[in-house]
């Protein structure tokens, strides 16, 4: 919802080519009170006073499937596959797909009875503890606008694939200033953006899935493939602990968990873009929906043809390089005896890494909007341009993409992998607290007498499955770096932890200095945002041409 300094509301006509906003005279009621009361009823409902409403169901999977599909996939699988095999990484990746599902449903249940901005934090501080919305928020954010520098910097080593000659630094400042730029345009245009760039990735998996069948059936230069890498040299590799075959074996399936964990996180976007969508009550379910089972299809999938085409121990899966040349795909490709793709690959892994960027961005701003609604952050960052752009948060949410140059040096390169691993447990963070908030909606939910069978998308089997991503969401947290203990490692102990001992801190800290309570389910917030989208008006207009009907039909 719009408002105009307390004085005028908008409701949204959603056509196919895009809501149509339509301003409508408030009712005398709604100027009553002073400009204090007038802004700080804005704060509370979640949905600040400029954010427009202008992200269709097409944008909205999109900005999900382009946050979650990245070099996890196209590089980093080929990480998992040489550290537990074609069978534990498969295992692996479809696991913890369980857990990211439990997480998409229980951010839709809420996400849709209450579609605010900065949903994750927001949920935190109203159902459960104020400092949990706190620290969540902010190490979020945090793990964005790092990301963001990771991104930049990604995108001048692919450049060098071509031409080794140039500084990397040269691309992470072009690059910034055209992500930085894109973001401050309005936000149907960031989502149009993204649409494309993600349809890019989307295609380009699922032609490698084609692509992958007919290897395997026989087309390539081996000839019939089938599950040969699966006998030779094996459904699952050892890790680490070699003279034990079996534990070895474990171990490795428990690392590669943990890494689909990482390449799986970007799929709660959905939630954080639910106060820019145009009929959230319709579109956050279908998007949640459609963007899991389509995610879930794409990293098991790709998982599955890549151990069937590649074997664990190929030596240039394991080389550790960052460019195309170290890419299940290009690797797949080249074993099958085709030549081309190497280059086209790495084109693909550049528009990747911007459309990752240009994701990190988008929510880490967003987040910090949220932040600031809850009274987490100054108020300035609510500040927006006319077209509802948070033009301060994106910012200062991009400024931090300017750390990427710390890779211009050997030092500032270390300074800069210790922000990485900060980020690095983030998003497990993220689960558990959407996991937990989740738990804490459904008890004010009972609290008030409210059914649960009144919630505009319903999950199945809660709040049971809320309790499983809760409980090993967690034990990913304490487990992640388990290899600093084999053996005891101070250092590596300290990069796998710090993310979560600064989520501590920040948790502490401001329990400490706010003396904050946890909120009892009676006085849980379930009002603020909810009454104001079910004010809103949205007029569905049947789409008449085959494009509309298409996009009808995605969304």
């Amino acid at each position: 919802m719009t408002k105009d300094s307390g004085t005028k509301e908008k409701s949204f006509n959603v056509t196919a080519s895009g809501p149509v906003d339509t301003p409508t005279t408030s009712s005398p009621s709604s100027k009553a009170g002073s400009h204090h009361d007038v802004e700080k009823q804005e704060v509370e409902a979640g949905t600040t006073v400029q954010l427009q409403r202008r992200l269709q169901s097409r944008h909205l999977q999109m900005i999900a499937i382009g946050g979650t599909i990245g070099t996890g996939l196209f590089i980093g699988s080929g990480g998992a596959l040489a550290t537990a095999g074609p069978a534990g990484a498969l295992i692996a990746y479809a696991f913890v797909g369980t857990l990211v599902y439990s997480v998409m449903v229980a951010l839709g249940e809420m996400a849709t009875y209450i579609p605010i901005s900065g949903a994750f934090t927001a949920y935190a501080s109203r159902f459960v503890d104020p400092s949990l919305g706190f620290a969540m928020g902010w190490i979020y954010w945090f793990s964005w606008a790092i990301t963001f520098a990771l991104e930049l910097t990604a995108s001048g080593l692919i450049i060098q694939y071509w031409s080794p000659s140039l500084d990397v630094g040269i691309f992470i400042g072009v690059f910034w200033i055209v992500i930085t730029a894109l973001n401050f345009l309005p936000v149907s245009f960031y989502g149009e953006i993204e649409f494309y760039f993600a349809s890019i990735k989307v295609l380009t998996v699922l032609g490698f899935l084609i692509f992958g069948i007919c290897i395997d059936a026989g087309a390539g230069q081996h000839g019939y493939l089938g599950f040969h890498t699966w006998g030779t040299p094996g459904a699952f590799a050892p890790y680490i602990l070699e003279n034990q075959p079996a534990l070895a074996k474990f171990v490795g399936f428990w690392a590669v968990m943990i890494q689909a964990g990482f390449s799986y996180q970007g799929t709660e976007l959905v939630g954080i873009a639910a106060g820019e969508t145009s009929n959230p009550r319709k579109t956050v379910p279908a998007a949640i929906k459609k963007t899991f089972y389509r995610i879930l299809f794409f990293f098991v999938g790709s998982i599955f043809f890549i151990g069937l085409l590649v074997p664990y121990d190929n030596n240039d899966l394991i080389s550790g390089n960052t460019s195309a040349a170290s890419s299940p795909f290009v690797i797949a490709a080249e074993l099958a005896g085709v030549k081309v793709l190497p280059s086209l690959i790495n084109a693909v892994l550049l528009t990747v890494v911007l459309s990752a960027a240009n994701s990190n961005v988008y929510s880490g701003s967003r987040i910090i909007v949220g932040l600031a609604d809850a009274g987490n952050a100054p108020k300035f960052f609510q500040r927006t341009t006319s077209s509802g752009v948070p033009y301060v948060a994106v910012a200062f949410t991009a400024a931090f993409g300017l750390l990427g140059f710390l890779n211009e040096s050997n030092k500032g390169g270390e300074v800069f992998n210790w922000f990485v691993n900060i980020t690095g447990v983030a998003g497990f963070i993220t689960w558990t607290a959407i996991g937990i908030s989740h738990i804490a909606f459904m008890r004010a939910l009972k609290a008030r007498g409210v059914s649960r069978d009144s919630l505009p998308f319903k999950a199945m089997g809660q709040p049971w499955f809320s309790w499983y991503g809760i409980v090993f969401n967690i034990i990913i947290i304490l487990t992640q770096g388990f290899t600093s203990f084999m053996p005891w490692n101070t250092k590596n102990f300290f990069v796998a932890y710090i993310s979560l001992i600064l989520f501590a801190i920040l948790y502490v800290g401001h329990k400490l200095v706010c003396k904050t309570r946890f909120v009892r389910s009676i006085d849980a917030d379930l009002d603020t945002g909810r009454k104001e989208i079910e004010e809103m008006h949205f007029e569905e207009v049947v789409p008449t041409t085959l494009w509309g009907k298409f996009w009808a039909w995605m969304g």
